[in-house]
């Protein structure tokens, strides 16, 4: 579809800059689940790939940028749709190989050994992965959806989004976004978390974090005091001006609240590893939340019927491909 553009347009530009990543948005690991459905991590084990990336997402960037130059080549020499399709299915082959080398291949079909909470002793054999996903598991990941807090004009609230080329299956669930108040976004939140479950969310993990201590906190570090500068910008401007966007995806396990129910403080549980936070957890002040925290996952039942109504059946404004809400990706 964009072969015939030129190597400057943004379009080209931001495709090859990074053409894969490993984040990822929650309605994506809601279509994998749907068409392929899960496995047990002890079936299934970490590789040194999965657990750490980057030479893995090195190398496959440079294949999927060789590969761009080939079928490039290809359109600009008239070559025939079916020299096309063949080059490209044999990329896709060379895609699928580096990756199960590099991550090994889901299993088929497994034996699933486990104890109850009586400890009696169960066994499931030959089960697929949907086998597993539907005994063991059975969310209903329709009633999940994803909420966010773009406060720019060009993104009205209490509305719904999709963005441009963003998405991992085909013919797989869209990824949505309901665009709300910051507000109405963290009482999601806090209603999901009463009902004694985590809330999935996404935020810029860069400005004004402290790996060490495992802090999130508006001005922890001052660097407009040190310089004699001032470098304020609302949340909007910063998402206008590239200055802020979402980067990483963690999930929410608690929150204090004050005398009226107010949040002071949020628990987070991150993906670092024990050696990051306090043994992988932060504490995120409510500030921090209000300035760079930008997307939630909830049930809509912590919605009004009317954001309900909007978010299944309003037509979607679609976002260029490099937007900030699409980042995360």
């Amino acid at each position: 579809k964009t072969a015939t553009e030129p190597l400057d347009s943004r379009r080209i530009a931001f495709l090859l800059t990074t053409p894969q990543q490993d984040g990822g948005q929650w309605d994506m690991i809601v279509s994998i689940i749907e068409k392929y459905g899960l496995v047990p991590q002890s079936i299934y084990p970490e590789s040194k790939a999965s657990s750490a990336t980057a030479e893995l997402n090195n190398t496959l960037n440079t294949l999927l940028r060789h590969d761009a130059t080939v079928l490039r080549g290809l359109v600009a020499q008239q070559a025939s749709k079916d020299k096309i399709s063949n080059a490209r299915n044999e990329m896709l082959a060379n895609v699928y190989r580096l990756l199960s080398l590099t991550l090994g291949e889901p299993p088929v079909q497994f034996d699933f050994e486990y104890r109850d909470e009586l400890h009696n002793f169960h066994v499931e054999r030959q089960l697929t992965p949907q086998d597993y996903y539907q005994k063991f598991v059975s969310w209903d990941l329709d009633e999940y959806i994803s909420v966010i807090n773009a406060p720019t004009a060009d993104k009205p609230f209490d509305a719904t989004y999709n963005v441009d080329m963003l998405g991992n299956v085909v013919g797989g669930r869209d990824v949505k976004h309901l665009n709300v108040d910051i507000n109405k976004m963290k009482a999601f939140a806090i209603s999901q978390l009463k009902d004694g479950q985590s809330v999935w969310f996404g935020v810029d993990m860069g400005p004004q974090v402290d790996r060490e201590s495992g802090l999130m906190a508006s001005g922890i570090f001052a660097s407009d005091d040190l310089f004699n500068v001032d470098s304020t910008m609302t949340k909007a401007q910063r998402l206008d001006y590239g200055e802020s966007l979402m980067t990483h995806a963690m999930v929410l396990t608690g929150v204090d609240l004050d005398e009226n129910d107010q949040p002071t403080k949020w628990k987070v549980e991150n993906s670092w590893g024990e050696k990051v936070g306090k043994k992988g957890y932060f504490t995120m002040s409510d500030d921090w939340m209000s300035e760079y925290a930008y997307q939630i996952v909830v049930k809509k039942e912590y919605l009004s019927s009317e954001l309900v109504n909007i978010y299944d059946n309003s037509k979607p404004t679609l976002l260029s491909p490099w937007d900030p809400m699409g980042a995360l990706a």
